[in-house]
């Protein structure tokens, strides 16, 4: 094969345990977002945002939708004979399992060297994240480190939630702490670039949006900040280059009954209902009478006349009967599997 300057290799066998019911059929990067998005939409649409168009997707937890979803990498534009997206597929619980990161590379090496790259971009398929991998590349060059680690500044607040890095004024990596309780940065780790071992590691810093859904509560809290005037400004920023896989798109009906205030419909949907503050994903019924508040509404859900849902995530194809009461907790939702009749 043609030599490379640099091979993507995008990790997304993750479980996503923390996301209980939201992926117990399916992998985290195939989690649904933003009304028509899955999570891993953004890696990949980064990747050709940055021409990045060889990509490695490592899969191994139910990967099934996922494959499905990411097909030949057509909606990404990397449907070539020559390269393109590979599937590099493990199963869980085989003996040659992926386990871990480093693993995962070096199962994969044959394939990496298939391409000669001068660079690997190691890169996770369940953030939510805008960044430009070809600025980080030039940036490594320039730099003269054998590695560069993304990094992202978080809140403070939430800095105990991921691994933390700490620079020095030359932006080496001086330290690295998973989920410290008292963090002393507020540098997130972000993705990886470079030749593997224990060499000299600089930080590149991404300012661009982010979201990093580490339970059910963070992806709610996400979802819910989309709906506010700023999280929707920085969430959309460059959205018009964010691509997906394409579903036959029809019309949205609301009667004269319907009420929408400060939501995100998709297509298909037909509201009867009274809608606030709340996203539906495409082919969502709300009956007459139905009320939907600070909620999460995926695929074809069906919601029938009298049902009062308030900070609640339904999964694809929920059926609440009429007259149902559902209500979550303030940042803490009520949380239907997929399927459920409630």
């Amino acid at each position: 094969m043609k030599k490379q300057e640099c091979v993507a290799m995008l990790l997304a066998g993750g479980e996503g345990t923390r996301l209980g019911p939201l992926t117990k059929n399916i992998a985290k990067p195939a989690v649904h977002f933003g009304g028509k998005y899955r999570i891993i939409d953004f890696t990949l649409s980064n990747c050709r945002n940055s021409g990045m168009d060889i990509v490695g997707v490592l899969t191994q937890y139910k990967p099934a939708v996922l494959h499905a979803h990411i097909g030949n990498g057509e909606a990404w534009g990397m449907a070539s004979e020559s390269g393109g997206i590979s599937i590099l597929e493990r199963q869980a619980g085989a003996p040659n399992a992926y386990s871990g990161t480093a693993d995962a590379i070096y199962q994969n090496i044959s394939y990496l060297r298939s391409y000669d790259p001068s660079y690997v971009l190691i890169i996770s398929g369940d953030h939510i994240y805008n960044m430009d991998y070809r600025a980080m590349l030039e940036h490594h060059k320039a730099s003269g480190a054998d590695a560069t680690l993304s990094v992202i500044p978080v809140r403070w607040e939430e800095a105990s939630r991921f691994g933390i890095m700490s620079t020095d004024e030359h932006h080496r990596i001086t330290g690295f702490v998973e989920k410290p309780l008292k963090p002393v940065s507020n540098l997130a780790e972000g993705g990886h670039l470079g030749s593997s071992g224990r060499y000299s590691c600089k930080g590149y810093a991404n300012h661009g949006y982010m979201a990093i859904m580490d339970s059910v509560d963070s992806y709610y809290v996400h979802s819910m900040d989309l709906l506010q005037p700023q999280g929707w400004k920085q969430f959309m920023i460059n959205q018009e280059f964010v691509h997906t896989r394409k579903e036959e798109e029809q019309e949205t009906a609301c009667n004269h009954d319907a009420l929408i205030r400060n939501s995100f419909v998709a297509h298909g949907c037909r509201i009867e209902g009274y809608v606030e503050n709340s996203i539906l994903f495409p082919g969502v019924t709300v009956s007459k009478g139905a009320s939907v508040k600070n909620s999460v509404i995926m695929h074809d859900c069906a919601i029938e006349a009298s049902v009062y849902l308030d900070r609640v995530i339904l999964d694809k194809q929920v059926v609440v009967e009429q007259g149902a009461v559902l209500c979550g907790q303030y940042a803490h939702p009520f949380v239907a599997e997929k399927s459920d009749v409630i």
